[in-house]
């Protein structure tokens, strides 16, 4: 009997079309790969003219890893503001006082819905001209307060969801022993939720890196920006472009494995699994049969 719910398993004739539809979607891809690999290499795209100026010494030292520099220290910066801002805000929509639920939820849901790129354009505005000469970088304060705002709200709103998605006897216990209702979300139901939305959490951290590349649009030299300037001055943007993304593909995969490394890990620990072997548990409390006659 088939453990899908939705669809049974497939028949040995299913299974042919299967294997068909893949051998001819595979045919399909590479055929379109080597279509594309032979008009670049009709037009010279593969040329060491071309892709030399694109790998040398120079460009790495100069633009590469000076932009992967900013690209990571604009990541980190707004990815611990993000958290700090989503742990705040999450935690005030879930309070038990209405004005301070109401602002938060209308803070939340207000920078969730204005586009990353339009705040990073009003604040590289507002830090740049408004005030300018009190903050140093105009343009990475914009990038790193832009994604705070964004991101924070979206971990905001999984703070939220994750205790809300906890078994409500976690509140009533906390509420039992005395304790207050800020005191139980703090002390019983955020860590127990942080745990649950760690997996979600890490991959909003991805978000953050890829959308720091929009930053190039406010001049921030970040790696994407650095890679337009350097194939500004050797004409050759395919090939810089093609390391960037590289090295943008590079980073989220090494983060989205930690995500997947941490959702393995916790669904270990929360099926019962221990080094022990699994299904091994306390063995029965002592005592337990005294007083039975």
């Amino acid at each position: 009997m088939s453990s899908s719910v939705l669809f049974d398993a497939p028949g040995p004739r299913g299974r042919r079309r299967q294997a068909a539809g893949n051998v001819v979607g595979a045919l399909v891809v590479v055929a379109l790969l080597a279509w594309v690999a032979f008009v670049l290499y009709d037009r010279g795209q593969f040329s060491a003219a071309l892709w030399g100026p694109a790998l040398d010494a120079r460009a790495w030292q100069f633009y590469y890893v000076p932009g992967l520099v900013n690209t990571l220290r604009a990541a980190a910066f707004a990815t611990v503001g993000a958290v700090v801002f989503g742990l705040v805000f999450g935690m005030g929509r879930l309070s038990h006082l209405r004005p301070v639920r109401w602002v938060s939820s209308v803070v939340v849901e207000f920078f969730r819905a204005v586009p990353v790129l339009l705040m990073m354009v009003f604040f590289n505005a507002l830090f740049g001209f408004f005030l300018e000469g009190l903050v140093a970088e105009p343009a990475f304060a914009a990038v790193v307060v832009a994604l705070v705002l964004y991101n924070g709200s979206v971990i905001a709103e999984l703070v939220r969801s994750g205790v809300n998605n906890l078994p409500k006897g976690q509140g009533e216990a906390g509420l039992s022993i005395g304790l207050t209702q800020g005191q139980t979300l703090r002390s019983v139901q955020l860590p127990q939720a942080l745990i649950a939305m760690l997996p979600a959490l890490v991959s909003q951290l991805v978000v953050v890196l890829k959308d720091s590349a929009l930053g190039q649009l406010i001049a921030y030299a970040e790696l994407l920006r650095s890679a337009q300037v350097l194939q500004a001055g050797s004409g050759n943007p395919l090939q810089t472009l093609f390391v960037a993304a590289v090295l943008f593909i590079a980073l989220n995969w090494v983060l989205s494995g930690v995500a997947h490394l941490l959702a393995r890990r916790l669904s270990s620990r929360t099926s019962g699994t221990t080094d022990e072997g699994p299904g091994i548990g306390p063995g029965p409390v002592a005592g337990a049969g005294i007083g039975q006659t």
